[in-house]
């Protein structure tokens, strides 16, 4: 069976570690980290929902992609989780992404979208390490539209261990984050 799967991009952090706009900084080829971010996501996935906040994105063209701004992002990643949930137009699950995690390639998506059922929770790794996305069925999101703090969804992934799926890749951008210049620097995109 074939369900509806989308990405729901977190995108409005403070980028108080990098110093500045991060999401908007320019990448070596001169494009913005989050445009890195698209084009992989949308070389997998045909839906993608961004939750960003005033400020963080401003002069930053987002096309015709989907945007939503919000207010209360100061209330940390679960706050901002729960208000782009509570948004998402009948999908069967979605994959939590981090607007700063640029080099996860395609493939990994669409992996983890493929093992993805409404009654599932889903987390990446790498080499014994765990990533990014989560991915969260249909089931889980009236609690993940419950959350208002920044411990993200790790509570409901505690909570739910029989519905939880660990999925091996070989991808190990799904540890690299951006977070300061100097990361932009350190992780290079890996080879297709």
């Amino acid at each position: 069976m074939s369900y509806k799967v989308g990405a729901l991009l977190l995108a409005a952090g403070f980028s108080r570690r990098f110093g500045g706009r991060k999401l908007v900084a320019e990448m070596p080829d001169g494009r913005p980290l989050i445009e890195h971010t698209l084009a992989n996501l949308e070389a997998a996935l045909d839906h993608i929902l961004i939750v960003s906040r005033p400020g963080a994105l401003d002069d930053w063209d987002s096309g015709n992609r989907s945007l939503a701004r919000f207010d209360g992002a100061e209330r940390g990643m679960g706050a901002s989780l729960a208000f782009g949930v509570s948004r998402l137009p009948g999908w069967d699950g979605c994959l939590v992404c981090l607007a700063d995690m640029p080099f996860i390639q395609p493939r990994t998506y669409a992996l983890l979208a493929g093992q993805l059922a409404p009654d599932r929770i889903l987390i990446p790794r790498h080499k014994d390490r765990r990533g990014n996305p989560a991915g969260f069925g249909s089931r889980f999101f009236p609690e993940l539209a419950k959350l208002d703090d920044d411990a993200g969804g790790r509570r409901i992934i505690e909570a739910n261990p029989r519905s939880l799926r660990r999925i091996t890749v070989n991808d190990p951008a799904i540890l690299q984050d951006i977070d300061t210049p100097g990361d932009l620097r350190k992780f290079r995109q890996p080879a297709s």
